[in-house]
């Protein structure tokens, strides 16, 4: 009922246009008239067809039932929950819900994906399916005709016309949305067979899929900027400079406010606008305080507190407004003013972008709860890396943003009696991947700072995440099956490995002469070069008829890559003296299904310790193969998948004693009578019900 009240209220009270906005995409435009009068058509079939519907509904769900094991199955991911780390907190007696649900029930370590990265991961446990038939090998994908990168699991694309009119150009039709994470998910079998879900935040679900239940996308949703996440830095600072991940904006202290403006989404509507802006005035009023002015909102800011999420709305032309967030954290004042804006995240409560199924779904959760953050990746991980932010202004934000999750889960919790409640939290991966280099003395990142009680912070995020499992447990019925994993575990990530300068020390990339190497391969001689790294963990070859300057002939493949795998196995760190890579994959013995010809050639199986250096990640060169990881990301995953599994437990007894990633889906449709699909490569687990 709340739902349909929301329903009722926003066909009352929401703007005039609906628009649809994604990387590179233009927009596509409803009819707001037309929209209302439409849904209140449905509305009221919906309320006349009500109690024949629920009649039917009660009929089938009986039947459906009829073979099931259980009613209900909780799926709580905690995405890189390390199952070290968890053994050594649970005997100190820091965890006991952890501790109560492995006598009870089971613990054991999860095998992970090849390789061991989250959207891989999490593609697979939805799936049950190795990559080779569900397509997600890495974050990103590379394009094999112009060798750049494009992100691997969501294509958005411009609509093909425009409409032009003096100075506008309205785009005509939607633009392009898909999803590249094949296969089928086990919630879209069941919603087959009438058992409702609620997927909140799951990775690689955006954009979102329809099917009978609810979801909440979560990894790869963009901002709305249309990238994976641009903070904004405004400061007098003229010496501050920001590499990645965000802009800066220099002000005039001599301005009395400060005016400058807030960059907005491109705007394909407006010919002579590249993108649309909001006036941004800052005016300091005390030691502590500043008041900002964006627009006719007057917002007071306090040095060292996050703001709420403050609405944004753009103007792309005549009754065209596309709708953001973001939240602001003025951190200095004196000497100079220092101010941070998140990304701007789509308005959950006017999404210009589809981020849920039902779309009402994220608007329902915004209604009931306040606005929250949508971007897939909302931890501000580059912010603090770039130093823009602080430590303790990180931790603030993810906990701020765990809260709300944690509301969305439990109110899925609420909703869904009958059938799949998932739900995962990232705050167990963005922490680690933060603040591992307080765990680990050798890290390069800690040298000559001052810790103090900083290496208590990952420890108190496990204690934090039983907390919220105490909370789990204490709102379940008898019945329900509680399954609690992550996708991968953590290692330091102390030294970087640069694939492709290795490659090149090897003769098998190559420069043009003369040529500066920059990112992405610039430079690169195509024409001499048999063999180029790829993301965190792929190399591929530059195989002839497949890439468009490919060289390596399909008879050569084989020769080539054995050549790789042998230079590169056992790889040691001339400055260390340790073995920096433990294995290499050959993709076409690893994997199997219709899509594994678009995996990398090799996959990189990175030691303890070790991962692809920063530069290797965006296909640059550095002097050396080797490099110290200064960076405050200082945990990571992407290394030997047998080195860093993740975690399972259940209230229930499992006897098989090496679960895998991929076998949770066939046993959840197993727990509801749903025979395995053939397509899936997982097991199905005895569970003790």
């Amino acid at each position: 009922m709340i739902l349909l009240f929301s329903f009722l209220f926003l066909l009352l009270f929401t703007p005039v246009t609906e628009a649809y906005i994604g990387p590179g995409a233009g927009f596509a435009f409803i009819s707001s008239f037309m929209v209302i009068i439409v849904s209140f058509i449905l509305v009221f079939f919906s309320l006349l067809t009500y109690p024949i519907r629920f009649i039917y509904k009660l009929i089938k769900r009986r039947k459906i039932f009829r073979n099931a094991k259980a009613k209900r199955v909780v799926v709580m991911g905690l995405d890189g929950m390390d199952p070290l780390l968890t053994r050594r907190f649970m005997a100190e007696g820091l965890l006991p819900n952890f501790k109560k649900l492995a006598q009870q029930g089971t613990f054991q370590e999860l095998a992970t994906s090849t390789p061991s990265i989250s959207p891989v991961a999490w593609s697979s446990f939805q799936t049950g399916c190795n990559p080779g038939k569900h397509n997600i090998f890495d974050f990103l994908s590379r394009d094999p005709g112009t060798y750049l990168p494009d992100l691997s699991s969501a294509r958005i694309g411009n609509p093909k016309r425009s409409l032009k009119i003096g100075k506008y150009a309205f785009p005509v039709g939607k633009p392009e949305m898909r999803l590249l994470r094949k296969s089928k998910p086990f919630w879209i079998t069941l919603g087959e067979f009438g058992i409702n879900s609620a997927i909140i935040r799951v990775p690689i679900t955006f954009p979102p899929e329809k099917y009978k239940g609810l979801s909440l996308s979560a990894m790869c949703v963009p901002d709305l900027l249309g990238t994976q996440g641009t903070f904004t830095f405004y400061t007098t600072d003229k010496a501050k400079t920001v590499s990645e991940g965000g802009q800066i904006f220099y002000l005039d202290r001599q301005q009395d406010p400060l005016r400058t403006h807030i960059k907005g989404p491109a705007n394909p509507v407006k010919r002579d606008e590249e993108y649309a802006s909001l006036p941004l005035e800052i005016q300091p009023v005390s030691e502590t305080q500043a008041r900002i002015r964006i627009g006719s909102k007057k917002i007071t800011l306090t040095k060292g507190t996050y703001s709420d999420w403050i609405e944004l709305t753009f103007t792309l032309g005549p009754f065209i407004k596309v709708n953001g967030i973001a939240k602001f954290l003025l951190s200095s004042l004196s000497p100079q003013l220092e101010l941070y804006m998140t990304p701007i995240h789509i308005d959950p409560e006017k999404p210009a972008l589809p981020i849920s199924h039902s779309m009402l779904y994220a608007i329902y959760l915004a209604k009931k709860f306040g606005k929250y953050a949508t971007l897939g990746l909302a931890e501000d991980t580059w912010a603090l890396s770039e130093e823009v932010i602080d430590d303790e202004a990180f931790i603030t934000q993810v906990y701020d943003f765990h809260e709300e999750r944690e509301q969305q889960f439990f109110d899925g919790l609420q909703t869904v009696k009958n059938g799949v409640v998932a739900c995962v939290f990232d705050t167990t991966d963005r922490m680690q991947h933060m603040f591992f280099r307080y765990l680990d003395e050798r890290h390069p990142a800690r040298r000559g700072k001052d810790i103090g009680k900083k290496q208590d912070i990952i420890k108190d995020l496990y204690v934090k995440m039983d907390g919220l499992l105490g909370r789990l447990m204490a709102s379940l019925k008898p019945k329900d099956v509680l399954m609690i994993l992550s996708d991968h575990g953590f290692k330091s990530f102390r030294r970087g490995v640069n694939i492709n300068t290795w490659l090149l020390q090897q003769g098998l990339l190559a420069y043009k002469q003369g040529e500066t190497p920059g990112k992405w391969y610039a430079g690169v001689d195509w024409r001499q070069t048999k063999a180029y790294g790829f993301g965190l963990a792929g190399i591929y070859l530059n195989v002839k008829g497949r890439e468009s300057q490919g060289i390596v002939t399909q008879e050569e493949t084989e020769a080539v890559k054995q050549k790789i795998i042998d230079g590169l196995t056992g790889l040691r760190d001339p400055e260390t003296g340790e073995v920096a890579i433990k294995q290499v994959y050959n993709s076409a013995k690893t994997y199997t299904g219709p899509y594994s010809a678009n995996a990398p050639d090799l996959i990189v199986g990175y030691a303890e310790g070790y991962r692809a250096s920063w530069d290797s990640t965006t296909g640059t060169l550095s002097d050396s193969v080797f490099e110290d990881n200064t960076s405050a990301w200082s945990g990571d995953h992407s290394m030997n998948p047998c080195d860093v599994p993740g975690v399972f437990f259940s209230n229930k007894r499992v006897a098989e004693q090496d679960v895998h990633i991929m076998d949770l889906a066939p046993t959840i449709l197993s727990l509801f009578g749903i025979k395995k699909p053939a397509y899936m490569d997982g097991r199905v687990l005895d569970v003790a019900i």
